[in-house]
């Protein structure tokens, strides 16, 4: 079991990231809070060594993924609202910001994973590859379709 401080450190650290992959995989607010107190005990609980502060990451990032996916494939999830009504009304997101976010929770999960990790936490292909088993190859390959549909879903408006 890690220290008080340990996981204080953690916290202030990965809070962030591991809310945004929850809101990009779930679409809801009280979902991702949900996760992201599930991640933290595991972590709390967990006596895992990591190398650095990457191998850290990484393993909030696969950690907060599968929890994701288990909860999706839950009976309970089958009993959720649409997405309109869990994308939040927050004054401070532009309409243009609303359309974007919207268009890339619209995206395919597989799509999903990797626009967030290399857009929002600026993981190169290689190293999205290695967090999620991926070939580098079908990396890029994901990455490229994701912006074609993004491309679409948004009006021909360039991406990228």
């Amino acid at each position: 079991m890690r220290s008080e401080a340990e996981a204080r450190r953690a916290v202030d650290l990965y809070a962030d990231t591991v809310r945004r992959i929850c809101m990009v995989h779930l679409k809801s607010y009280a979902d991702t809070e949900d996760i992201f107190q599930t991640v933290f005990l595991k972590y709390v609980l967990g006596s895992d060594v990591f190398e650095n502060e990457e191998h850290e990451k990484a393993w909030f990032i696969r950690v907060t993924i599968n929890a994701c996916k288990d909860l999706l494939k839950s009976f309970f999830r089958s009993r959720t609202v649409p997405i309109e009504e869990a994308i939040p009304s927050d004054p401070g997101i532009t309409d243009e910001n609303r359309e974007v976010l919207e268009a890339v929770l619209g995206l395919p999960p597989k799509y999903r994973d990797v626009v967030y990790l290399h857009y929002y936490e600026g993981y190169s292909a290689v190293e999205i590859g290695k967090l999620l088993g991926k070939n580098v190859n079908t990396v890029y390959t994901l990455l490229s379709r994701a912006k074609g549909l993004l491309r679409q879903s948004l009006g021909g408006d360039e991406v990228g």
